[in-house]
């Protein structure tokens, strides 16, 4: 396994690390509740926006319709940055609707095509092109829809999130058998409900195929399904009063490991959301499309147009009224 590819399996570990963003402001509630405040959407609320010119101003996707907000809707990106090969791997796209009391994430597959003049479009190249700023803006017109904010993930806070809630009760859904003696990287675990510590959820997390080229049927679809519930199964347990014990060493990692537009009183806003709706209301998704797709001979995650539409509008569209293929920027092969 290559030096990149390394440090592309240990990105992946973002989708988990992103309870920081949702769960730790939830935890700090107890202590700044008075500073409570709603974030500003990009543009205002039930506003036009402009083009996209910092992180939390991405355009929407006409700018010659008026496009009335919904209340209380916000959207947040969340990527995780790999440090040392200078790139954003794996996003998030946050919906929360407060007005309704649901959170929706929705994962954007790394290679997923763009329609973008550089020759490399996959979603998680747009960072080499203008950094998380771009990433941004590229999301915002892929989809048609603003991305109010964003908050960007330093990896190395992953073992440090999950041994400060004292490990995860996970059921790994496959037997996984990997053994890489130049990383000194070796992965056992039998399928089944287990107790992680933080390194072995990373290492689950991490997890590809076995050395016997057996794994996912779906490949890193697949792996996004197991991150995701991972992912569910962290926030269940972050937000067990148990937990609220523990303000001081999450907010420390948090503010280590996290960068974002927001403010503390709006990530106690958010948290105070999350924590009034409960996990049962928040739901998982993955971008509609074909994993073996290709495109002028490369190799991409092509997105299906009409399912991506529907799935925006249905959980995903800040706006009152739905979107249209037009509002959309799909490149179909």
């Amino acid at each position: 396994m290559s030096r990149n590819r390394r440090r592309t399996s240990v990105l992946q570990a973002l989708i988990v690390f992103t309870v920081s963003v949702l769960f730790i402001m939830t935890a700090l509630i107890g202590l700044y509740k008075c500073f409570s405040k709603e974030p500003t959407p990009a543009g205002g609320p039930n506003q036009d926006t402009a083009s996209p010119q910092e992180p939390g101003e991405a355009a929407p996707p006409s700018e010659t319709v008026s496009n009335q907000r919904k209340d209380h809707f916000h959207t947040i990106l969340i990527g995780g940055l790999d440090d040392e090969n200078g790139g954003s791997d794996t996003n998030l796209l946050v919906a929360l609707d407060s007005q309704n009391g649901t959170a929706n994430v929705l994962s954007l597959p790394r290679d997923t095509l763009l329609n973008v003049p550089w020759s490399v479009k996959k979603l998680n190249n747009a960072y080499h092109h203008g950094g998380f700023t771009q990433t941004m803006s590229e999301v915002s017109k892929l989809l048609g829809i603003p991305v109010d904010h964003y908050v960007t993930v330093d990896l190395r806070g992953f073992v440090e999130l999950v041994e400060a809630i004292d490990g995860v009760d996970f059921n790994i859904p496959v037997d996984m058998d990997y053994d890489d003696d130049y990383q000194d990287l070796h992965i056992h675990f039998s399928a089944g409900e287990r107790h992680l510590n933080g390194e072995e959820a990373l290492q689950v997390v991490r997890w590809r195929q076995n050395n016997d080229g057996t794994g996912y049927a779906t490949a890193d679809i697949g792996r996004i399904g197991t991150q995701q519930a991972f992912l569910m199964a962290v926030a269940q347990q972050t937000l067990r009063l148990s937990n609220l014990d523990k303000v001081r060493e999450l907010a420390e990692i948090f503010q280590e490991r996290v960068d974002t537009d927001l403010k503390l009183s709006n990530l106690i806003w958010l948290g105070e959301q999350v924590l009034s709706m409960g996990s049962d209301n928040i739901t998982f998704h993955t971008l509609p499309g074909d994993g073996a797709g290709w495109y002028k001979g490369g190799s991409y995650y092509v997105l299906y147009p009409e399912e991506t539409r529907d799935l925006i509008n249905t959980y995903f569209n800040p706006y009152q009224r739905d979107l249209t293929l037009d509002d959309m920027d799909i490149l179909v092969p």
